[in-house]
């Protein structure tokens, strides 16, 4: 990620209008910023979220509320709470993630 151009702002998330994309189960609302070619979203994931795909892209995510569960291709599992975070690159290890109870992230990718 190479972060270039981009200004000193702030934003308040909850003025950005959300999008809905619906998973396997549940929905995702997500509020997203683009800076430069850098995607910044706040997701929240509802109750019962399963993400309807394998997801091949780089992020670095931070869980901010809830519990989220992301499982890799290979099969490992991980279980992340408030306050954690993982990152992977584009293209290293396909992944999905859920959630029972729901969770809200901050994702930059």
């Amino acid at each position: 990620m190479d972060m270039r151009d981009i200004p000193f702002g702030t934003t308040d998330w909850s003025a950005i209008l959300p999008t809905t994309h619906p998973g396997e189960t549940g929905v995702a609302t997500w509020r997203t910023r683009n800076f430069a070619g850098i995607r910044v979203r706040m997701v929240e994931y509802s109750a019962g979220y399963k993400a309807d795909h394998w997801c091949a892209k780089g992020h670095i995510l931070l869980v901010l509320a809830g519990e989220l569960e992301t499982e890799l291709a290979d099969g490992r599992v991980f279980r992340l709470a408030p306050g954690q975070s993982y990152q992977v690159a584009d293209g290293a290890e396909p992944h999905r993630s859920s959630t029972a109870a729901g969770a809200t992230l901050f994702i930059v990718d």
